[in-house]
């Protein structure tokens, strides 16, 4: 009984991080492709690859600086989804009149629900909301922002432009398979890039011949920063999520297991999922998914911070330095184009014994603690979601003029 219920939770688990279409995939994978189950439908399974059957309405009028948007499904926290209505609404303010158009499985039942809750749970933007490819307005720029969704934007008609706001490497979420070879194909479509970072634009444009232009990140100062800090043991947090592979759960508990060994008063943090079906040999609160509204207050109680990025690094570490943890990390340059080591972060390499060095350091060397808490201070307080906006917006204006 106890194995089934930590499949049941491990399966939940991915069901609320993957969302409906790669819960399916994985389901597919794992369960399907057993003997006993009949034939498979991998033709109906990838349908999205190929262009819709239907035939394209007449040629529409394209009006100036309107972007269709193409997302996949998504539930409520969902990170990248959050970065990408952020960026919608800061273009909105700058003249754009933006849609959002998801394509794929979506757990909403109607356009107007997808809309509230975007509204409500992410940024209160203007756009309209449709729910299918089929009903993508005309517009000067459409807008992929995943692989599968690269895929609806590349069988678009009536678009000027074709963009690829790419976040994170995600050939690299797949084993190297056919999924893998679909994931890596868009980046050959001829699709303008609009990167998060400096590696990823690298990446793509010298693999791949991409044009692309890069944004960096911010983070919202209205949220995060620094809050008084309680009475009490020094505290390690750690980004603990289990169901994402790239954030190195294991590679992260195996260094703070090694971390206690040499400071055994020291408290740990574990936050991004529940992780109670592992046993952990160490004092930790397991504080599973927090509200956005108590981070704050979270990450200002611990002395620094473990965070692992195996591809692209995360707004996390800024939202870290914002509130005054240190951040500790990871070297790559996936990670370096925004984390310096002895600067802003402290870096190792990925190795337990590593990171366990470097937490150590931290924790007992206070100057060292200090200076690179002051200098993430900095680092967060000069960045600007605003700013970045505006970076792209000239960006776009250059291609419509050059068109």
């Amino acid at each position: 009984m106890t194995r089934f219920a930590t499949r049941l939770r491990r399966a939940w688990s991915h069901l609320r991080v993957l969302g409906p279409r790669e819960f399916l995939r994985f389901l597919w994978r794992r369960l399907f492709h057993a003997p006993g189950f009949g034939r498979i439908d991998l033709f109906e399974h990838y349908a999205f690859l190929e262009p819709p059957g239907t035939a394209a309405q007449p040629n529409r009028t394209i009006e100036a600086k309107t972007m269709v948007w193409m997302v996949p499904g998504f539930e409520i926290g969902s990170g990248g989804h959050l970065n990408i209505f952020r960026m919608i609404a800061n273009l909105e303010e700058l003249g754009y009149r933006c849609q959002i158009c998801i394509v794929g499985d979506t757990r909403f039942t109607s356009a107007g629900e997808a809309r509230r809750v975007i509204r409500e749970h992410f940024v209160p933007l203007e756009a309209d909301v449709v729910i299918g490819a089929d009903r993508a307005m005309a517009a000067e720029f459409a807008v992929a922002t995943s692989w599968i969704t690269a895929y609806s934007v590349r069988h678009l008609p009536d678009v000027r432009h074709r963009l690829y706001f790419i976040q994170d490497f995600e050939p690299w979420f797949y084993p190297h398979g056919s999924d893998y070879v679909f994931a890596e194909q868009t980046y050959r479509f001829g699709f303008t890039g609009i990167t998060a970072g400096d590696w990823l634009g690298r990446l793509v444009s010298r693999e791949y011949g991409m044009p692309v232009h890069v944004f960096r990140f911010s983070y919202d100062k209205q949220r995060y920063r620094p809050l008084p800090r309680r009475p009490g043991p020094k505290r390690v947090f750690f980004y603990a999520r289990n169901v994402t592979p790239r954030r190195g759960f294991e590679l992260g508990m195996l260094a703070l297991a090694r971390v206690h060994e040499r400071l055994p008063e020291v408290e740990f943090v574990l936050a991004g999922w529940d992780v109670s079906a592992y046993r952990i040999p160490f004092p930790a609160h397991n504080a599973g998914v927090v509200p956005l509204d108590q981070l704050a207050d979270l990450y200002s109680q611990c002395d620094c911070a473990l965070v692992i990025s195996l591809t692209n690094v995360s707004l996390l570490p800024l939202e870290l330095m914002a509130c005054g943890c240190p951040v500790v990390s990871n070297r790559g340059e996936n990670v370096e184009w925004l984390l310096k080591d002895r600067d802003n972060a402290l870096l190792a390499d990925a190795d337990p014994r590593a990171l366990a060095d470097a937490v150590v350091r931290l924790l007992t060397d206070a100057g060292l603690r200090e200076r690179i808490r002051e200098r993430g201070l900095a680092c967060a307080a000069a960045t600007d979601w605003k700013a970045e906006a505006r970076g792209i917006a000239a960006f776009l204006s250059q291609i419509g003029n050059d068109a």
